[in-house]
């Protein structure tokens, strides 16, 4: 099986015959391209052209982080599964607004149906949610009713800041309270775990959506507008509960993650090198946890699972087979 491979270190990125090199102040190692799916990049590297065409023809996409760990962007190689079909149909259905509500409306309901799956789980073990699940059960229900997608993402909005709200009582380690959502910068330790969690979700759906038909300049949910891609954010919004979520809970209530693990930065508090790794290792194993699908009935990584989600929505674009996103059981 092919793995992600994580660069921290500063140096260069070099091709050698039929692989490829990492060079650095410790020495030399090599990166055979036949096991790669895809890389991400921490340190300050130098790379040429003979290396981009090089993982290009070996279809390794290559996602670069900043020093404070924000997602920069992606070197996306040239599509190797183009179909000017599906593209077609991906903008035809962007643009006829009641399958762009049908498909974001869709997105949002997995996406509540996986978060209350997250509190019904900590509400069996003895942490009173019964409240809050109540008032995201009826949003969930009102979703049917939205004509507009700025309904759709009002509701999606009020779920999230009632779903905050029992990040209080879920979590155990006081050390970790939470007061309201922040970013760029984060302002605590918790938010600096979500917007890193966030990351890298948007990194790796954007790795599969390269492995289909699928163009991801085109969302649903999110607006097609001047931002490079925007599929990989709506289909984030459905794993983002069952993988980030669930990670940054049980690392902490397990105190995985110490004070020496955060640095103060920007007016706010980011994950140094070491929690970066800490969450990164935590983070592969969820995405490689074999599962019994509920509806296939066999074993599958979650990994998996999200490129099946993106070919839903291509065979409902082009086949127009009704769309039910994954929703998870824990």
């Amino acid at each position: 099986m092919k793995k992600d491979i994580y660069i921290f270190k500063s140096g260069d990125l070099k091709r050698k015959d039929n692989t490829i090199y990492f060079q650095h102040d410790e020495g030399k190692k090599y990166l055979p391209v036949e096991e790669i799916d895809n890389l991400y990049i921490f340190g300050e590297i130098n790379l040429n052209k003979k290396v981009l065409d090089f993982l290009s023809q070996n279809e390794i996409c290559i996602h670069f982080f900043n020093y404070y760990g924000y997602y920069s962007g992606t070197y996306y190689p040239r599509e190797h599964l183009n179909s000017g079909y599906v593209i077609l149909k991906q903008a035809e259905n962007y643009l006829n607004y009641s399958k762009r509500i049908y498909i974001a409306r869709n997105i949002i309901k997995s996406a509540i149906n996986n978060i209350l799956n997250n509190l019904k789980y900590y509400n069996r073990k003895n942490i009173d949610l019964k409240s809050e699940i109540e008032k995201i059960e009826n949003n969930l229900e009102k979703l049917d009713n939205c004509s507009t997608i700025n309904e759709i993402m009002a509701y999606e909005g009020n779920t999230r800041n009632i779903y905050y709200e029992c990040f209080n009582k879920i979590i155990i380690n006081k050390d970790y309270e939470f007061t309201s959502r922040t970013r760029r910068p984060p302002k605590d330790k918790i938010n600096a775990l979500i917007s890193f969690g966030n990351s890298l979700m948007y990194s790796t759906v954007l790795s599969q959506i390269y492995k289909t038909h699928l163009d991801p300049r085109i969302g649903y949910l999110h607006s097609t507008n001047e931002r490079r891609f925007t599929l990989n954010l709506d289909i984030a919004e459905i794993f983002k509960p069952i993988i980030v979520d669930r990670m940054i809970f049980s690392m902490i209530n397990k105190k995985i993650l110490s004070d020496n693990d955060y640095i103060q930065e920007l007016n706010g508090i980011l994950l140094n090198e070491n929690g970066r790794k800490k969450l990164l290792t935590d983070y592969n194993k969820r995405l490689l946890t074999v599962i019994i699908h509920p509806n296939l009935k066999r074993q599958i990584t979650y990994k998996t699972i999200i490129k099946l989600e993106l070919y839903k929505i291509q065979r409902f674009i082009t086949e127009e087979e009704q769309l039910n996103f994954f929703k998870g059981r824990w």
